[in-house]
């Protein structure tokens, strides 16, 4: 049998405690499937005093994990330290450069930095692997880096936060707000205290622009998305969307066009009747649509202590399967120095439906006036629905409008002019409505 793995944890966590577990608790098991033994021999965390529910006196402790990338006697340096600068970034690099392969679940390390860490690792033959970046327990990093050879991809897109989609999926089972629906999440777990970062779509953002990356071969582009959250969803959009056939979900998007690459992160509109509209709750799911495969929906748990720590473990377990020599193949599924400068496409130009919800006046010409903005900006109707709003002082009306394929410019163009003509009592929305498998 093969020598021992080393392994060194960079942080003890939920995640962290759960790798140092489940590595321990199935040690045989993983012995056979893997052909070599996998021990954790050094491990660094902030207090080496906490009870974290699991034995790790057996390893060498670090208080500086920098210091243990570079100097302890191990094989794979996992991080599950999390940030994009300070000991996380510090610690991978120091890894990467010692010669040591290293497994993260730090998606905002590699949105900002994974191109370059990426070189480091290439240049030194050693692995950077990071399923668990990326929708948690789902294997879609491995599927996009191996299983889909000579696919070319034209789309991907998914839900790929677990607290926006759990927000969504309580607003409408249950018909409560969305300020109700974010505390009982964080009452629950599912939210941090401050859900800046989940409900206003930077996280969802992260993870989108490294499948970007691995689906079209550009360099991480994470500053170039365009991202609305979910903050402002309402019950009123709820259930147009539901009369409409329609469920709300927060989806990242990236796309080829013949303007350059398209990313994007919203509230979107897709078919009660497609496949993703039934994911529902902290699950995950990425669509994957090809030349050759067509489309390949990959679902499962998205995030939490055991969802990632299977994906870090899936990681090691591949790093204990190669031999050395093996020629590894590159991060993001060509060669680091191959990887094209990203082009923006025009977001302003892209085209699909779209649902417009105005709160107006209830007055003669109201209907009219809107009625002319959208034909003066070429935009076709598919339906036109007028609710009356009960409860307020002043008469007023809710109007849902969906249109035909349109595009982004002509929509907000006509949105402003209704604006400006001053019929609106309430901030508009406008929701793309997506083609969803």
């Amino acid at each position: 049998m093969a020598e021992a793995l080393r392994v060194g944890i960079a942080g003890l966590g939920t995640v962290g405690a759960s790798v140092a577990r489940v590595l321990r608790d199935k040690a045989a098991e993983l012995t056979r499937q893997c052909g070599r033994d996998i021990v954790v021999t050094a491990v660094s965390a902030r207090n080496q005093k906490r009870d974290r529910g699991v034995d790790v006196s057996s390893a060498k402790w670090f208080d500086d994990p920098v210091k243990m990338a570079q100097t302890a006697d191990i094989d794979v340096f996992v991080e599950l330290i999390g940030g994009d600068e300070g000991p996380a970034r510090s610690s991978v690099k120091a890894a990467l450069e010692a010669g040591r392969h290293v497994v993260t679940a730090n998606k905002a390390l590699l949105a900002k930095h994974g191109v370059a860490l990426a070189e480091i690792a290439e240049k030194r033959g050693v692995l950077l692997n990071y399923e668990a970046a990326v929708a948690g327990g789902i294997p879609v990093i491995k599927t996009m880096r191996e299983a889909m050879a000579g696919n070319s991809v034209t789309r991907v897109f998914g839900i790929l936060n677990g607290t926006c989609n759990y927000i969504l999926t309580r607003m409408e089972a249950e018909g409560i707000s969305f300020d109700a629906c974010l505390k009982d999440a964080q009452r629950l777990g599912y939210a941090e205290a401050d859900p800046t970062f989940d409900i206003e779509g930077h996280d969802t953002a992260h993870k989108l622009s490294i499948l970007t990356s691995l689906a079209f071969g550009t360099k991480i582009a994470a500053n170039d998305i365009y991202m609305e959250g979910i903050s402002n969803i309402t019950q009123a959009d709820i259930r147009a969307a539901g009369d409409l056939g329609y469920r709300i979900k927060l989806l990242g998007v990236a796309q080829r066009t013949d303007s350059g690459i398209e990313q994007r992160v919203h509230p979107t509109m897709v078919p009660t009747a497609s496949v993703i509209a039934q994911v529902h709750g902290v699950t995950n799911a990425v669509a994957i649509e090809t030349d050759i495969l067509g489309e390949l929906l990959l679902s499962g748990p998205g995030a939490g202590g055991n969802a990632t720590a299977s994906a870090v473990i899936g990681d090691i377990a591949d790093i204990a399967k190669s031999r050395p020599g093996f020629q590894h193949g590159p991060v993001f599924g060509r060669p680091a120095k191959e990887l094209k400068p990203y082009k923006k496409a025009q977001m302003r130009s892209h085209a699909g439906g779209y649902f417009i919800r105005l709160t107006v006046h209830d007055r003669i010409g109201v209907f009219a006036a809107i009625a002319k903005r959208m034909a003066d900006n070429d935009i076709s109707l598919e339906s036109i629905v007028q609710h009356a709003v009960n409860g307020e002082a002043e008469a007023q009306k809710t109007v849902i409008l969906v249109t035909h394929e349109t595009t982004e410019a002509a929509v907000r163009k006509a949105v402003d002019g209704i604006t400006k003509d001053g019929h609106l009592t309430d901030k508009p929305q406008v929701i793309r409505i997506e083609r969803a498998g």
